[in-house]
């Protein structure tokens, strides 16, 4: 009698030709089945189904890659240094969401971080080599080299936040699509709640100027006053020591100061701390809005924010659907870029 710990036929793995026999159907319908294609009518789907799951049937990767062309993994590339990603919950609820959609699609995540220039050759090896079906970049800045190499491969891909670069020119791949909040209105409504509350003095901690989302907060600000000084806005870099650093600056400039509208809750956090410190009260003294409306930081700060709440998670999602959309396009379609609303939450900062 064979070894029960040593008989080949124990660890044997179930093959398409046994899914195949136990469906009644030839071995090329069940691999369509199996793999995603198409063609097959629904009662032999169903059959070859039962079989894979009477026989624990695990399909094989490469196969499904030959008959569906797709690898089932979509690349999240962030371009920012990792201390940024881990600490900023921004980045996490906007991972929540991508991967969340992900999941629904039956699809892989894989992260992908860009800290220097030299992560960039890294990125195009990856892309290059036809890893995965497509692309969701985020936090890009003006100097990015990410938007070349995806032209270059031609990867379908969608960006969370606008874009810096311009309409593409003849001859090079259709205008990427992306997903972003409305940055110039919810800036506007911020600085119009502290307008409305009678402060005359109000001052702008910005994000880098890098960014698109920074840029657009400024528009935003200068739309209800456009005749603040150049003095006003002082550029952070949407962290906590960041807003701390902004923060103290305009209280040795601007003695009259009343009212900061801030790019994000974490420069809001470490401008509040720095408020605090100097024994200015908030909102007697200094009133103070965030923009984000990362409810663990801005429900945390004393006393808490009033932000302005973008939906970090449902953006992450939108942009998995315009990927999918993309990729299921038998027309390979563009999907529209989406501006999604915000919306003014108020606490006791302002």
């Amino acid at each position: 009698m064979p070894d029960p710990n040593t008989d080949p036929q124990r660890d044997a793995r179930p093959t398409l030709e046994a899914v195949a026999a136990r469906a009644g159907v030839s071995r090329a319908t069940a691999s369509r089945v199996v793999n995603g294609g198409a063609g097959v009518r629904q009662p032999l789907v169903d059959k070859v189904r039962e079989a894979v799951d009477e026989l624990g049937y695990i399909p094989n990767h490469a196969a499904r890659t030959l008959v569906t062309r797709r690898n089932g993994a979509v690349a999240v590339i962030i371009d920012e240094p990792e201390f940024r990603i881990f600490s900023d919950p921004f980045f996490s609820r906007q991972i929540r969401g991508i991967s969340r959609e992900l999941n629904a699609h039956d699809a892989q995540l894989v992260l992908l971080l860009v800290e220097g220039s030299g992560d960039f050759d890294r990125v195009t090896r990856y892309l290059a080599g036809g890893h995965v079906d497509g692309v969701l970049a985020f936090s890009l800045h003006t100097d990015d080299e990410l938007p070349a190499i995806i032209r270059r491969f031609r990867v379908p891909t969608v960006y969370g936040g606008r874009p810096e670069h311009p309409a593409t020119e003849a001859g090079e791949a259709p205008q990427v699509p992306y997903v972003d909040c409305d940055n110039r209105g919810g800036a506007r409504e911020a600085v119009r709640h502290l307008v409305s509350l009678g402060r005359r003095r109000i001052a702008h901690i910005a994000g880098p100027r890098d960014q698109t989302s920074a840029l657009d907060r400024i528009d935003g600000y200068h739309d209800v006053l456009p005749d603040a000084g150049p003095d006003l806005v002082v550029e952070g870099d949407f962290t906590v020591e960041g807003g701390a650093r902004a923060m103290a600056g305009l209280l040795e400039t601007h003695a009259d100061l009343d009212a900061v509208f801030v790019s994000n809750d974490m420069m809001a956090s470490g401008a509040l701390r720095v408020l605090r410190e100097k024994g200015v009260r908030v909102p007697e003294d200094v009133a103070v809005v965030g923009f984000d409306d990362m409810t663990s930081v801005a429900e945390a700060t004393e006393p808490p924010l009033t932000t302005v709440r973008q939906d970090v998670e449902g953006m992450g999602r939108l942009m998995v659907r315009l990927l999918m959309e993309r990729l299921n396009s038998g027309t390979g379609a563009w999907p529209e870029s989406v501006i999604t609303p915000t919306e003014l939450i108020r606490r006791a900062s302002a």
